[in-house]
């Protein structure tokens, strides 16, 4: 059974730095690109960043670039999202998710997800 869990969310204040974990276990992490998708109260869900199998190749949402960074340790079967300059923009539920797509942006080439972290930047 793929399991992806979150950590790492909390209330910071703007300016302030999280850094978001997620573990994976169930799949053969190493061959999955890992993405990391927001959602806020009333919108869709959207995409923040990805990171191929090799992290060899990142990808990123206009809104996050400078400003967040995609990373992972295959060893340890775990990905991170590293946010700095956190905004009340960036308040949301994160989620991780997991895909052999190409189409890394897309919420439907994910399969496999994470329960989410909440993150709360205050102003």
């Amino acid at each position: 059974q793929v399991q992806l869990v979150e950590s790492g969310g909390g209330l910071v204040q703007a300016g302030g730095s999280l850094r978001l974990s997620c573990a994976a276990s169930g799949l053969t992490f190493s061959s999955y690109t890992m993405g990391w998708f927001r959602q806020a109260p009333g919108k869709e869900r959207e995409f923040v960043a990805a990171i191929n199998w090799s992290a060899g190749s990142t990808d990123y949402a206009d809104s996050v670039k400078g400003r967040f960074t995609i990373s992972r340790d295959n060893a340890k079967r775990t990905g991170y999202l590293q946010m700095n300059s956190l905004k009340p923009a960036d308040t949301a539920f994160y989620y991780c998710a997991a895909t052999r797509s190409y189409s890394v942006m897309v919420v439907t080439s994910y399969p496999f997800w994470g329960q989410g972290t909440q993150v709360t930047v205050s102003s």
